[in-house]
C-alpha cells in the first residue's frame, strides 16, 4: 500500500533526480504521513488515521466527529 493521507488523499509524487553532470534518476517524494489516535466522544473510542500534516490541520480545524463523517460519506472504512 502506497503512503498517501485518508483524508486529504495526498499520494507520493515522481520524478527525477539530476545531478550535477545532468544524469537523471528516478525519485519519488513522500508525503509526510503521520498515524495519530483521536477519541471519537459519540462512539465512546479511539480511532487510528494515517494523514498527512495537512490533514492534521484540517481534523484540528473541523472536528474529529466531522472528519469522520466526510470520511464515512466517501465509504471510507473507519
Amino acid at each position: 500500500m502506497s503512503r498517501h493521507c485518508q483524508l486529504t488523499g495526498r499520494k507520493p509524487g515522481f520524478g527525477k533526480s539530476v545531478s550535477h553532470s545532468h544524469r537523471r534518476t528516478n525519485r519519488r517524494w513522500d508525503p509526510n504521513i503521520q498515524s495519530r489516535r483521536y477519541w471519537l466522544p459519540g462512539e465512546k473510542r479511539w480511532i487510528r488515521l494515517k494523514l498527512s500534516t495537512k490533514g492534521i490541520k484540517t481534523v484540528d480545524k473541523l472536528g474529529v466527529d466531522a472528519t469522520v463523517a466526510r470520511l464515512r460519506a466517501r465509504g471510507e472504512k473507519v
